[in-house]
């Protein structure tokens, strides 16, 4: 058990730097140039909630966005589309269709993922209007690698390739006028399932924005308890498993009052902190985390 989990966050480091430099790089090249009459700028954010895996491995191959232009009400909450029963295959409304954003299509370590660390999964300039769903297409070549050993990761039987999300108003950070941006949280602890020893996958994934929610960050000591966290509440979940150092940080968390439960090992004790206040729009820093034996 120790032999692997120092694996896990050997692998989990490096795998967090390449992602950090990409994910700077793309942000980087974005240009703050006027955007063209009628058009809007979105930006796909790409982020994990761990599980105990040395790598979750997952092929992306496409991402579009679905959007009605002559909606453009963004702050539109109704759940029926104004009754137009749009789907994926509605092409006869001129006032939408789907829109396919810019993507570095291949495979991306969910894991390196965790811990307030994002990538720039997909952005375009597209038609101004209102954004009802996200599809994200998948290719075949998913793995992940437990215990050093690497396991095919298909798709769970009746799970299709493509994941849609249905996507609200309010559910976009809107963070200079005519440009939005979105945090897609890949939840792997509940999307991977195993049947008869055989690995599967059906995406669990959920939406969120840094304004609309709140964040908890802190750092559990020593690194030899290899510790697994979970904040919580009645309404929410979520978990965090530290790099190296003992940092950790869970987002896109609903404001509320939650517990944080320390799941330690080799020997150290588990610990409970209750009564953690989290804010939208703000990080909160626990003291420092020790465990004991």
């Amino acid at each position: 058990m120790t032999t692997r989990r120092k694996l896990l966050g050997l692998c989990s480091m490096v795998t967090a730097m390449t992602v950090i430099f990409f994910a700077c790089s793309k942000d980087d090249s974005h240009s703050n140039d006027p955007l063209p009459p009628g058009k809007q700028e979105v930006q796909l954010f790409l982020t994990d909630d761990p599980a105990l895996f040395d790598k979750v491995l997952i092929d992306i191959k496409s991402v579009q966005v679905f959007i009605d232009t002559c909606d453009k009400n963004k702050h539109d909450d109704d759940d029926d589309d104004h009754g137009r029963g749009h789907d994926d295959d509605d092409h006869e409304d001129h006032c939408v269709n789907w829109d396919t954003l810019n993507i570095a299509p291949g495979i991306y370590d969910l894991l390196g993922l965790r811990n307030g660390v994002d990538t720039l999964l997909a952005s375009g300039i597209i038609p101004e209007g209102n954004i009802k769903k996200i599809k994200i297409v998948l290719g075949s070549n998913n793995s992940l690698v437990k215990d050093s050993v690497t396991y095919p990761l298909d798709l769970f039987p009746g799970t299709q390739s493509t994941i849609v999300l249905k996507i609200k108003g309010r559910d976009w950070d809107e963070w200079q006028p005519g440009r939005n941006r979105l945090w897609l949280d890949f939840d792997v602890s509940r999307s991977i399932f195993v049947v008869r020893g055989k690995f599967y996958l059906k995406p669990f994934l959920k939406v969120f924005t840094v304004k609309t929610t709140g964040s908890l960050e802190g750092r559990v000591l020593p690194k030899d308890a290899y510790p697994v966290i979970s904040v919580y509440n009645a309404q929410d979940t979520g978990y965090a498993i530290p790099w190296h150092n003992g940092d950790f940080k869970v987002r896109g968390l609903q404001e509320g009052t939650y517990s944080v439960f320390i799941n330690g090992s080799n020997g150290y004790q588990d610990t409970t902190i209750t009564g953690v206040e989290i804010k939208r729009n703000r990080e909160t820093e626990l003291p420092r985390i020790t465990l004991r034996k």
